[in-house]
């Protein structure tokens, strides 16, 4: 019984980061969508838009998650799980696809994170000691993307700050990241620091500064996140 307010607020926290994240993208765009969070953006797109979703092992075009029942095992993104398709989605190899992610012709690049620096330097692939499946395409798609989102928590789970004035874990890219959202704020890497620039509703700046290492620049016209 304790752990269902939990697991709604969880959910509630990654329904307002992926929804925000969702208006970023532009009619046109090629979008590559990290493993976990950042996948739910392709139940966001808005209607009418077309955005082409790019995943590394191969898929040119993918489409929502599939209806319980209407699963196809041979269609998966970069998590291994099972998505659907677009008319016109295209197939090829992963060699082709990272070729893709390495000539830049990825708009944007969302993905997951550990840690990320007042600097835009972004930690997600790894924690030492501790086993690592591998650092799947996130080094190529920070240095190839024209912009990189990252979705994450505000905080960890012992509600310590994510949003750190130096990465203390190892580097995914250096001076990468150009927005941060969180369930609490929208977040712009800029050269004279990190402007916050939304709050959730019912949050003030000052409650995001007090979970935030660095100082905040907080924007004259900071507005309430919309979903």
């Amino acid at each position: 019984m304790a752990t269902a307010p939990k697991v709604g607020k969880d959910l509630e926290k990654r329904d307002r980061i992926v929804r925000r994240i969702a208006r970023e993208l532009r009619d046109g765009f090629y979008v590559n969508l990290g493993i976990g969070m950042p996948t739910l953006v392709a139940n966001c797109v808005p209607p009418g838009m077309h955005v082409i979703l790019q995943s590394e092992n191969g898929m040119l075009g993918i489409g929502p998650y599939p209806l319980e029942g209407q699963e196809d095992a041979d269609l998966i993104n970069a998590g291994k799980e099972t998505v659907s398709e677009i008319p016109g989605t295209a197939y090829f190899s992963s060699a082709d696809s990272f070729g893709m992610i390495r000539g830049g012709h990825i708009d944007l690049s969302v993905l997951g994170a550990m840690e990320v620096d007042e600097e835009g330097n972004l930690a997600n692939w790894m924690i030492p000691g501790k086993m690592v499946k591998g650092m799947g395409g996130a080094m190529d798609l920070v240095a190839g993307a024209r912009r990189v989102v990252v979705a994450m928590e505000h905080t960890t789970r012992d509600s310590q700050p994510k949003i750190l004035k130096r990465c203390t874990l190892p580097l995914t890219g250096v001076k990468v990241v150009d927005t941060i959202v969180t369930e609490m704020a929208y977040i712009r890497v800029t050269p004279q620091g990190l402007a916050l620039e939304e709050v959730a509703p019912g949050l003030t700046g000052e409650d995001v500064q007090r979970v935030t290492e660095p100082k905040l620049i907080v924007s004259p016209n900071l507005k309430v996140m919309e979903g």
